[in-house]
């Protein structure tokens, strides 16, 4: 897709389009994503910061009053637009933890939300002596029927409350129950309770499902998806392959060496693993240094990383990011009924001249039932995650999902 705004920043104009995206479910507007854009520099953070707080801050404040003065169906409107750019504003702070900026737009992100979908039922999944943080969307169940149900969530960066314009509020609406959650190392997990990502992802999903068949009579134990997005296209099959409760798994899109794309910067992958992780290597530290200086997306994707992997630097950070995949047959475990989903310009996981990721994935699936599904520029969805066309997305997902479920 053509970049209409930041033309010399691809990672400013992805994320710009990630909340235009959110229109399609009423998580933004279109004027309003303009009008901010408008006000932003490209390449600096701070003023990404400040411009969407200060959007965030007004269509808040607006919402809030339409709520004080009995006008309830703006002060929806108003406070899930208000959930976005909140979210969006502290995206690119996270290379400094520290920065008080990042607490605060994260809560008034979190209570927006909250205030805007009272539907959304916060849940809190016992969790290796913790609990992970999450939403149960009920869809509409007759007397003595069990529904299926969709668990989900996003990946390397985004939320579980982001989840509602990609794919739950669309999964209820077909009649699904939804489980969306944070997982290790996703925002909730990360800011309250410090939690970094794990790439063994079944140790995950496990306690959730644990907890979703103890506390929902209304779901059925036969009927359960696993929907994950970004670097979750990685983390749900990884789950599938080793939790045989997951009828169906979705990867949006698929993933089958996340680190693929640093790889081959650098090198062999044994080589950079052995590299990654010595006690010091002064040169692979500068070439990590200069390469996320010439690239932005790179930049960013190393501050965040080291933010949720705990990692003490950006060769700590490749050094754990090398265990993202699905190598070793574990992709190969993989039983359930599969959709893989690609996006033809994918900013991270399009691929070299070899493959792209989903192609990768789905190439070493050997289950009975897989499915590519590919999303063009041609249907202006061939973004990653098709964030600027998730009512196609959705529609074509949960067709498939129809498919699976049938009787």
């Amino acid at each position: 897709m053509q970049q209409l705004l930041f033309p010399d920043d691809a990672q400013f104009w992805f994320e710009t389009l990630r909340v235009f995206g959110h229109s399609s479910y009423g998580g933004s507007d279109f004027g309003e994503v303009v009008a901010t854009a408008s006000r932003i520099t490209s390449g600096d953070y701070d003023s990404w910061h400040d411009a969407w707080l200060a959007t965030a801050e007004r269509v808040a404040a607006e919402a809030a009053g339409a709520a004080t003065e009995g006008h309830p169906v703006s002060a929806k409107d108003g406070y899930l637009r208000a959930s976005t750019y909140y979210r969006t504003a502290e995206f690119f702070l996270h290379d400094n933890p520290d920065d008080p900026r990042i607490a605060y737009a994260y809560r008034r992100a979190v209570d927006c939300f909250r205030a805007a979908v009272p539907e959304a039922e916060p849940v809190e999944i016992p969790y290796e002596g913790t609990v992970l943080h999450g939403y149960f969307y009920r869809a509409e169940v007759a007397e003595g029927e069990r529904r299926p149900v969709v668990v989900m969530h996003s990946g390397f960066d985004g939320a579980a409350e982001e989840m509602h314009f990609g794919g739950a509020l669309a999964a209820v609406q077909r009649g699904y129950h939804v489980l969306s959650f944070d997982g290790p190392g996703q925002p909730s997990a990360i800011h309250l309770n410090k939690l970094t990502f794990r790439p063994d992802w079944e140790y995950v999903v496990g306690p959730v499902i644990d907890h979703l068949l103890a506390t929902e009579p209304t779901v059925d134990p036969e009927r359960i998806a696993l929907l994950g997005v970004s670097l979750g296209g990685m983390l749900a099959p990884r789950a599938a392959a080793f939790e045989p409760r997951i009828a169906a798994v979705i990867a949006l899109d698929g993933v089958y060496d996340a680190a693929r794309p640093v790889v081959s910067a650098f090198g062999d992958r044994d080589e950079l693993y052995r590299r990654a992780h010595a006690e010091r290597d002064d040169e692979l530290d500068e070439l990590l240094e200069q390469a996320s200086l010439a690239n932005p997306t790179l930049r960013w994707a190393m501050g965040h990383g080291q933010f949720v992997m705990g990692a003490s630097s950006k060769r700590a950070f490749v050094a754990a990011f090398l265990d993202y995949n699905l190598l070793d047959e574990v992709a190969e475990k993989i039983q359930c009924p599969t959709l893989v989903c690609a996006a033809d310009d994918d900013l991270f996981f399009a691929g070299d001249s070899v493959a792209s990721e989903p192609d990768l994935l789905f190439s070493h699936l050997t289950c009975s039932r897989k499915t590519l599904l590919r999303f063009t520029a041609e249907e202006g969805a061939d973004a990653h995650c098709q964030v600027g066309a998730q009512r196609l997305a959705c529609a074509r997902i949960y067709d498939w999902l129809d498919a699976q479920f049938a009787g």
